[in-house]
């Protein structure tokens, strides 16, 4: 959550930077909803199938992916295409670590394992607006994208060798 802090508080400025109008802006937000509400569903249920562990660190490979992606993108309509793939990855997400945090956590401790898991979201987001923009403002856009897929990869580690599922 610290990098989408990170990201989401500068991603429209970057739009901006290399050509979007406002409305043009819009619309590549758009596409990303638009491509994880129509997805979300699926998430859960391959989730089911493969894992919720899997979809997780699937679903953090492909945030690499966008985040690179914003990193070596020069024109804003990449941006649509990078969107949808992240409206995905951001569904899927979601979708598996909520399923997880109710397997791994014993049933009476499931709405505290949820809060605490709701805390975690909100201290990136108090982290990540922050940080995205000092790091933007002295290291420019693409150096701090191409940090968030540090991060990124530094979390699928972690899962890997920590999640249980």
């Amino acid at each position: 959550m610290v990098c989408s802090g990170m990201v989401y508080s500068i991603l429209s400025l970057f739009f901006a930077k290399v050509g979007a109008t406002k409305s043009q802006i819009g619309f590549i937000y758009t596409s990303g909803a638009l491509a994880g509400a129509v997805t979300a569903p699926l998430w859960g249920k391959l989730a089911d199938k493969w894992g919720k562990k899997n979809v997780l660190l699937s679903s953090m490979t492909a945030f690499i992916l966008v985040f690179l992606g914003y990193a070596f993108s020069s024109h804003y309509t990449h941006f649509f295409f990078i969107q949808v793939i992240e409206g995905m990855a951001w569904t899927a997400m979601v979708a598996s670590a909520t399923a997880l945090i109710a397997d791994l956590a014993p049933k009476k401790q499931r709405g505290e394992a949820m809060g605490i898991y709701n805390t975690a979201w909100s201290i990136g987001w108090v982290i990540g607006p922050t940080l995205g923009g000092v790091l933007s403002e002295h290291l420019d856009f693409q150096l701090t994208f191409i940090f968030c897929a540090f991060l990124m990869l530094s979390g699928i580690f972690l899962g890997i060798f920590f999640l249980d599922k």
